[in-house]
């Protein structure tokens, strides 16, 4: 085992594409961009694919990161977890979190966890999509990377 591995510490993400991209599969992955990019904040930067069907599609996350779909039914390993998942998002600030909160509360999606502070220091919520993808937003940014 590297020392890294056995004694983690932080590592600058400055000026490297982001590593960690959740992949998931959607029945109408085109709906789930859609609330994606409208509701949370997600910017499209790919989407591959005809008519309704996504090939392959990337998401940013403005404060980094990102996230990968496509659409269920094209004979992927994802089939099988079509329309599940769950995925933390951090943003900035209370602010932030407050302002997205209202927007999930006037869409198609649920909170499943309203919006509240934790005892970590994290001020945030839950929802799932209306495809049933659960995603939280807080600010927590992790062990080390939010001091």
């Amino acid at each position: 085992m590297s020392s890294t591995a056995a004694n983690p510490e932080r590592i600058s993400t400055d000026n490297h594409a982001p590593n960690v991209w959740p992949c998931l599969a959607y029945t109408d992955a085109r709906g789930a961009i859609r609330f994606l990019v409208d509701t949370l904040g997600f910017t499209e930067s790919a989407c591959y694919g005809d008519g309704d069907t996504v090939d392959h599609a990337e998401l940013t996350w403005p404060y980094g990161g990102g996230v990968m779909l496509g659409s269920a039914g094209r004979d992927t390993p994802l089939d099988q977890h079509a329309d599940s998942g769950s995925v933390y998002l951090v943003v900035p600030d209370s602010a932030l979190a407050d302002a997205l909160y209202e927007k999930v509360r006037a869409s198609a999606a649920t909170i499943t966890v309203e919006l509240r502070d934790e005892d970590y220091g994290s001020h945030g919520f839950s929802c799932r999509d209306p495809q049933g993808v659960y995603w939280s937003i807080g600010t927590y940014a992790g062990h080390g990377f939010g001091e």
